[in-house]
């Protein structure tokens, strides 16, 4: 409601404005067009301080309005997105005051030296000191945010630690597909030309690679609290991109061309339910590349849970090698080999007294 109430406000202003214009066109008439122009100029002065109050008051209530809303409350979900936020707070905050000092002194002086038969305008056409002052200082806090957002992203992109849980992620037109090496922590090789061969081969793996064997392929992600993640990342149609907003990463999906970047992450998916006050929080992944008419559904989900609860669910996926090769799956045939075993047993040995 008190949204509505100040748009309609604002409209309100607008509308007096305009018919303020209006009148001023049918008085210069009868008054003479000087007269009159000398006249509008004392309102646009006024008008200009006018737009300098609601305008600061409006920016100061969007962000009062809608703060709680972005994702700044919550803080980074990991280590390495916290100097991500400080960058972001550093550069907000002194774009911030260049903002109001600019804006201040532009609409008063609007009004301050609007025009008067009581005084002459001043014109310099060159100042040296003034435009190096103009363009130094941007120029060097620009350079600064530029080596930090540097150093930050080669360190993202760069080697992840020794002990980093590895995890590639594969996107498409328009989902998300993940892969986890099995026992022996290397992924297996692939190779396009194998897309559906055998059928339900989405990720094209190279089964004829023993390293992938014991791969697991899932369509959602899972992650220990904690530890270090690298992420591999693959796209098999277009250009996507891994949008990770609240661990503050972003990284392209290129097809042939494999990226990476890792992090770790500081919450659990339980935890940030409680820092959001959401019982229905997830962690999302997005696309942030446009990649199609199903761009804006391309979404997937991580769950960061305790090493615990991780290992446990590592160890209830099925290697994809298995569910493609099922004669292969050992459980199998240690069940067919116990039935067999069971079923050439003498009657009397499978037979025993109440």
């Amino acid at each position: 409601m008190k949204e509505l109430l100040f748009v309609a406000i604002i409209v309100m202003v607008f509308i007096v404005i305009f018919q303020i214009a209006k009148a001023s066109e049918y008085v210069s008439v009868l008054k003479g067009e000087e007269k009159t122009r000398k006249q509008n100029n004392k309102i646009n002065g006024f008008l200009f301080i006018a737009f300098l109050i609601v305008g600061l008051f409006g920016a100061w209530y969007c962000n009062h309005l809608y703060y709680g809303k972005t994702l700044f409350p919550q803080g980074s979900a990991s280590v390495e997105g916290e100097k991500i936020d400080l960058m972001l707070y550093i550069t907000i905050a002194v774009t911030g005051v260049v903002f109001v000092i600019t804006q201040v002194l532009l609409f008063w002086f609007a009004f301050k030296y609007q025009e008067s038969d009581n005084k002459k305008a001043y014109y310099f056409p060159h100042d040296n000191k003034l435009e190096l002052l103009w363009t130094t200082v941007p120029a060097i806090f620009l350079t600064i945010l530029v080596v930090f957002g540097l150093k930050y992203w080669f360190k993202m992109t760069g080697d992840a630690p020794k002990d980093a849980v590895l995890v590639e992620i594969t996107g498409h037109q328009f989902a998300w597909d993940m892969r986890y090496p099995g026992k022996d922590g290397k992924l297996g090789k692939k190779n396009y030309k194998l897309y559906n061969n055998p059928s339900g081969n989405t990720l094209g793996v190279d089964f004829e690679d023993p390293e992938s064997w014991d791969d697991l392929h899932t369509t959602e992600m899972h992650l220990p609290l904690g530890k270090p993640v690298k992420l591999v990342i693959n796209a098999m149609d277009v250009i996507h991109d891994v949008g990770l907003s609240h661990f503050r990463m972003k990284m392209d999906a290129v097809p042939g061309i494999p990226t990476t970047l890792w992090f770790t992450p500081k919450y659990t998916t339980e935890e940030m339910k409680k820092r959001t006050g959401n019982p229905n929080f997830v962690y999302e992944i997005s696309c942030d590349q446009m990649c199609g008419k199903g761009h804006f559904s391309m979404r997937g989900v991580i769950v960061v849970e305790s090493e615990a609860d991780y290992n446990k669910w590592l160890a209830s996926q099925k290697p994809e090698y298995y569910t493609l090769f099922p004669d292969k799956d050992p459980s199998k045939k240690e069940a067919v080999a116990t039935d067999t075993t069971t079923a050439s047993k003498p009657m009397a040995q499978l037979t025993t007294n109440p």
